[in-house]
């Protein structure tokens, strides 16, 4: 069938919208029409490498409604809205343990294309393009996903803007959720108040966390994590050492901190402001070492922390269950753009102007 898709080719900065071709949906694989999809940094960081193969299209945080379903899907059917969110195998060792985030073929399933020439790949007259994309590739009018990663979810939420819940806001409201568990009266710095700090922001707030610290260097976005819940702000920067002003706010340390910058100046600040017996969680990897000294003799806690330890199945209805009794006000993050104004969208987030685009189609 025909599609209109942003591809990304090697050595462009820019995507390019194309009308495609998507094969037809195997017999255990279902057409979703997109209806909405955010914009992920880890869009942006696969358009400029990350191993993926190119050309490609990306996209992995797609919303819509369910158009056919292979023979053997039982899951949805047609007119079912769904969010499309990680592959996983379903087989391997985590997969069995309830664990489907930290799948062994994570990569093979979510970037690199192993399923190349399966059903959702893409064509631009004789030639291939490569799609399955986090087991999706929405940045199209159409995708083909599976059952493992596709979300059935109830009617009477925004459709258009549920497709962010699938990666970043998963990622930082799990981290606070499932990950660490948050206790009510607990304390926690968030370090990086973009999409996936300000997920993590809302999250302390559902679990009754009495101090909430948001760290970053833009004052718009320390404002709306305030807005969101957050008790306290610190504006970081190169004078500004976040861990002594933490320590200020919270004498002792707090309880949690979550880093979503992949900064190593940030984790050691996160580090630093941590209570004895603290937890350290992130979710994204520093390019530079690291000073653990920190770690070994506060008796810290370190753990990474992907696709905020979420089943999604489970996961993303809860969340949007507590967005409609306006206790997850996620839509706040939301900017909405006309899909063809994909490459405005990336620029607008990098400066900071928007949290969080969604594409509409």
């Amino acid at each position: 069938m025909k599609v209109k898709a942003a591809v990304a080719y090697e050595g462009r900065e820019l995507l390019s919208i194309e009308e495609l071709e998507l094969s037809e949906p195997g017999p255990d694989d279902i057409l979703v029409r997109i209806v909405g999809c955010g914009l992920c940094h880890t869009d942006v960081k696969a358009r400029e490498g990350m191993g993926v193969p190119k050309p490609i299209v990306l996209g992995h945080e797609g919303a819509g409604i369910v158009e056919r379903v292979g023979e053997r899907v039982t899951k949805v059917k047609p007119g079912d809205h769904v969010v499309l969110t990680y592959d996983s195998c379903g087989a391997c060792r985590a997969c069995a343990g309830g664990n489907p985030a930290y799948c062994e073929h994570t990569r093979a399933l979510n970037f690199t294309d192993d399923r190349f020439g399966e059903p959702g790949v893409f064509r631009k007259g004789s030639d291939p393009i490569h799609g399955h994309f986090f087991g999706q590739s929405s940045f199209s009018t159409y995708a083909v996903s599976r059952p493992r990663n596709t979300v059935p979810v109830r009617k009477d939420a925004p459709l258009e803007i549920l497709g962010v819940l699938g990666c970043g806001v998963q990622t930082g409201a799990g981290a606070v959720m499932n990950a660490f568990q948050a206790k009510p009266g607990s304390t926690i710095a968030i370090f990086g108040a973009g999409p996936v700090g300000l997920s993590a922001v809302m999250a302390a707030v559902v679990c009754g966390c009495s101090a909430i610290v948001a760290v970053d260097v833009l004052e718009s976005r320390l404002a709306m994590a305030k807005q969101l819940g957050a008790t306290h702000a610190v504006l970081a920067g190169p004078q500004v050492k976040a861990a002594e002003e933490i320590l200020k706010i919270i004498p002792g340390g707090v309880d949690y901190a979550f880093d979503s910058t992949g900064r190593a100046d940030s984790f050691q600040q996160a580090i630093g402001s941590l209570a004895a017996k603290g937890h350290f969680g992130f979710c994204a990897i520093p390019a530079e070492g690291l000073n653990l000294s920190a770690v070994m003799l506060g008796g810290i806690s370190v753990r990474g922390i992907v696709q905020g330890d979420s089943v999604p199945d489970t996961f993303i209805p809860h969340l949007i269950d507590l967005h409609l009794k306006g206790r997850f006000p996620f839509d706040k993050l939301v900017t909405k753009y006309p899909f063809e104004r994909i490459n405005q969208a990336v620029e607008d987030q990098a400066s900071g102007k928007v949290v969080k685009p969604v594409f509409t189609f």
